[in-house]
């Protein structure tokens, strides 16, 4: 059997152990076993390999030297990147068709702690789901016309939302009573995103963007408007509130605005040449589940609640902190704010309007969704094209991430959602069951359910 040279490195490019003679059909498991060896772990950790950043899946021979990728004459330098210790089970059947809303759900979010679902709709509701006995449990009434976008603060005790009769409003999840109206807006609400835990523990204050091409910061304890983030010169399409304090905001003006969290402008992101509709972080899963993990542990108090958020902001940044947008324009471009004006790379490969863009929760694979039936993959560091994952007949609304980032589930115009498998690449489940388009969906943060919603009014709830 012919034998390789390897080196094993990090993401980072430092070499781990000595340069070794391995056999050439040395399998994923083998090299696992190895570098566990070189790392001193008493337990096997998973991880996954790159050659020239193409991932060995079965063996290197059948991967990387049968497929012409490198030879065997050469010096392979390995790279190594850990994966998530536990492992989201993909949902197979629908376990809960639940009725209720009388127009189209728009909009699904599973609360940080993924102990409870919340879901609004073209009806003028907010509905929040008990998710022990999957019924209703309280409807929130209150908004005059169609409820466009739900967030959950990132203590999970109070939820928000942003409706197209101008208006937010702020509701107690545990009882359904309405906290409070926001007013102040022109025209329509378009997004909503919460400070970050770490960096405000009692969870007030909440950003929203606007039809009228302005960003509002409001404190939700004294219900009143902070400041207005003004200087788009048309409607603001997304809102982001990064883990480092400052605000995002994607616009039909096609820019990219950065605000300091007192209001002023930072700097202004440029290159698109149509409208920005939609903005993702790579650290956007810590962000969002703040406090909480896939453990399930409540932290005791405001305190500690603000040290873990920060713990896994931390962490979840190690690996730098990356922005993406998706256009109009049918592309998108990553961006790192912190160092430059201009953008890392120009991803491009979709026929038409890229709709919703996600990160994987380790930060490592970027996810699009486009009006041309497809979802494509990209390297979350570098923009590099991965893959193109079709299967869709229609136009695709969303895509989301399992906890693990080992699955992505998309959800489209076809009625349908389809579960991805990441290491092939390849469709892994589809999952039918809606009469109509699907408009959102969302995946538990412990990865236990997804729940689904659309043009045919049910809220759909999907288990392993």
């Amino acid at each position: 059997m012919a034998t390789i040279l390897a080196q094993f490195r990090t993401a980072d490019g430092e070499k781990t152990g000595p340069p070794l003679s391995l056999p050439a059909d040395v399998t994923t498991e083998q090299l696992s076993v190895l570098i566990n060896k070189f790392l001193d772990h008493e337990e096997i950790r998973p991880y996954s390999f790159y050659i020239d950043s193409k991932e060995v899946v079965r063996s290197i021979l059948t991967d990387i030297i049968e497929t012409g990728v490198r030879s065997a004459e050469d010096t392979l330098e390995i790279v190594y990147e850990p994966q998530a210790f536990f492992k989201v089970r993909a949902v197979t059947r629908c376990s809960s068709s639940l009725t209720g809303h009388t127009e189209a759900v728009l909009s699904v979010s599973f609360s940080p702690d993924g102990s409870q679902l919340a879901s609004g709709s073209g009806d003028t509701t907010v509905r929040i789901w008990d998710l022990s006995t999957e019924t209703p449990r309280v409807t929130c009434k209150g908004h005059r016309n169609w409820v466009l976008c739900i967030a959950w603060a990132p203590n999970a005790q109070v939820l928000a939302s942003g409706s197209m009769d101008n208006s937010v409003r702020l509701w107690d999840p545990a009882t359904g009573r309405e906290l409070g109206i926001l007013n102040g807006h022109r025209k329509w609400i378009t997004a909503l995103s919460w400070e970050p835990q770490h960096l405000n523990p009692q969870c007030s204050r909440v950003a929203s963007s606007s039809k009228d091409g302005t960003v509002r910061v409001w404190d939700v304890k004294l219900r009143r408007c902070l400041f207005t983030l003004a200087g788009h010169t048309a409607a603001v399409t997304c809102v982001k509130w990064g883990g480092d304090g400052r605000i995002y905001t994607g616009s039909q003006d096609k820019t990219i605005k950065i605000w300091n969290s007192d209001g002023t402008l930072y700097k202004t992101l440029s290159g698109h040449a149509h409208w920005v509709n939609t903005l993702a972080f790579s650290t956007d899963f810590a962000l969002r589940t703040g406090a909480f993990d896939h453990t399930g542990k409540h932290p005791q108090n405001g305190e500690e609640a603000a040290k873990r958020a920060q713990e896994r902001y931390a962490e979840a940044k190690a690996n730098g902190e990356r922005l993406v947008s998706g256009s109009d324009d049918f592309t998108m471009y990553l961006w790192d704010p912190d160092t430059s004006n201009k953008p890392v790379a120009r991803l491009t490969g979709h026929q038409k309007v890229v709709n919703h863009v996600s990160f994987s929760p380790d930060g490592r694979l970027l996810a699009s969704a486009s009006f041309d039936n497809s979802v494509k993959l990209w390297d979350g560091k570098t923009g590099k094209f991965i893959a193109s994952l079709r299967g869709h007949v229609a136009a695709v609304y969303q895509v989301c991430w399992s906890a693990d980032s080992r699955m992505l589930l998309s959800a489209s115009k076809d009625s349908t959602l389809k579960i991805w498998d990441l290491r092939s690449k390849k469709l892994k489940l589809e999952l039918p069951g809606h009469a109509d388009e699907v408009f959102a969906v969302d995946w538990s943060p412990g990865g236990d359910r997804v729940a689904s919603g659309g043009k045919d009014r049910v809220l759909k709830i999907w288990k392993p």
